[in-house]
């Protein structure tokens, strides 16, 4: 009884997710061999809010094209770019249709590794309606290497997640978002990753304010540092491996090789715990930052400013730090 139980739970929680669940399909002209084709990227994406604002990745939609939303009733419909923020793969569309309810965000700060996550999208961009796939949970706060950047705190989980599901959601047992479906490892099995939903509605929010991400900057590049290697190894700080030149945290004395144990009233383990910090520093303020060096401690003052945009978006957000 307790496993009919379950599997009650489970779908009911498709039933209540799926309509708010999109087809995101992004198609550009191209010229090829003196011949003109059509190029089509295919994603999921799924509705935020009543006003008809859907969420998606940046990387669905970044290259310039007609991009069209596809609804669970079979709803075919224009979307228009908001505005994208790169660094965390995230992009919001506004379509003109109103009916399908908005998703209801989980508190990603709560997971439990463990815990049971339902993946849905449109998996390799078969025809009919979202594909449902399982798993758990196997990790949060985990690094995700880019070309340019590393997206940090994402989830980790080991339910299927394919070419087609970039964009959809990552849902607990009662269909709340918990994560938006950004990655897979290739050459790994049962790998993948998601933004997760307190990311995602912070940057939500900017998009919707202002059509960018601002992110107070201290002009540093930095990696959490652990306390040794393999699973049991534990963030103690954050290291920083390159100072920008004439940057907040160069004119403050900052040098490579510090460790960032604090800012602010915020105790820093890893990179996340540092961009949650710095996000609560307004443009032009001033915050009182912890470093280790060597074996000692140093105090400085960081003057955070708006860094410059991340190539791939004049209407993006700064660097991460």
């Amino acid at each position: 009884m307790a496993l009919a139980a379950q599997q009650e739970e489970l779908v009911a929680a498709v039933a209540a997710l799926t309509p708010s669940v999109v087809r995101v399909l992004r198609s550009t002209e191209r010229r090829r061999h003196r011949r003109m084709g059509e190029e089509v990227a295919s994603g999921t994406g799924f509705v935020v809010d009543d006003r008809g604002h859907v969420v998606t990745n940046y990387h669905v939609v970044k290259e310039p094209g007609q991009i069209t939303v596809t609804f669970a009733d079979g709803a075919v419909v224009s979307g228009e770019l908001v505005g994208v923020d790169p660094l965390t793969d995230l992009a919001l569309l506004r379509v003109v249709r109103k009916g399908p309810p908005a998703v209801t965000f989980a508190d990603s700060d709560r997971l439990r590794v463990g815990q049971f996550a339902l993946a849905i999208g449109n998996s390799l961009g078969l025809p009919g309606s979202p594909s449902v796939s399982l798993g758990v949970v196997s990790a949060v706060g985990r690094p995700l290497p880019w070309a340019t950047h590393v997206l940090e705190g994402l989830v980790q989980t080991d339910a299927a997640i394919n070419p087609g599901n970039s964009g959809g959601p990552l849902a607990d047992l009662n269909g709340r978002v918990i994560g938006v479906n950004t990655a897979i490892v290739p050459f790994a099995q049962g790998v993948g990753f998601a933004i997760p939903s307190n990311t995602t509605r912070w940057v939500v929010d900017q998009l919707l304010e202002r059509g960018r991400v601002v992110r107070p900057w201290l002009g540093i590049q930095a990696v959490t540092r652990l306390d040794g290697d393999g699973p049991g190894a534990k963030p103690t700080g954050v290291m920083v491996v390159e100072v920008v030149d004439g940057g907040p945290a160069g004119l403050a004395g900052v040098r490579a090789g510090d460790i960032v144990v604090r800012i602010g009233p915020k105790a820093i383990a890893q990179l996340r715990d540092l961009l949650v910090a710095l996000s609560q520093v307004p443009i032009g303020g001033a915050v009182d930052v912890v470093l280790v060096r060597g074996s000692s401690e140093v105090r400085t003052v960081v003057r955070v400013t708006e860094g410059p945009a991340p190539a791939g978006s004049a209407a993006a957000s700064a660097p991460q730090s």
